[in-house]
């Protein structure tokens, strides 16, 4: 994933086949409903181009959660992460490539 225009750093993702976890740091001037816009419009049209249709990706609307302390993030980074083995997709995070953070690179986690 791209950091939208400046706008935010990336520091741990993970596209589910359903859904998308994205733990960012918004900068300042940036707005997280113009961010996961851009992210969602940008994939969408992306995607759809190469399925070759023209239907909505994303649902409209998205869920966020204020991270208060730095200390925190490497946690929900972790927790992020493992969600396709809390899932059942996987049994290591090895075998799921559709993630990335800031924390884990090459991915060590397993189970």
């Amino acid at each position: 994933m791209r950091a939208e225009e400046g706008l935010c750093e990336n520091l741990t993702y993970v596209v589910m086949p359903d859904h998308i976890h994205w733990l960012l740091r918004i900068k300042p001037g940036g707005d997280l409903s113009q961010i996961v816009g851009r992210m969602k419009g940008r994939s969408a049209r992306r995607i759809n181009r190469q399925r070759r249709v023209t239907a909505p990706l994303w649902q409209s609307g998205f869920h966020d959660h204020a991270v208060r302390r730095d200390e925190d993030l490497e946690n929900l980074a972790n927790y992020v992460v493992y969600n396709p083995l809390r899932a059942g997709i996987v049994s290591s995070i090895e075998d799921y490539p559709y993630w990335w953070s800031a924390w884990h690179d090459p991915p060590t986690i397993r189970a």
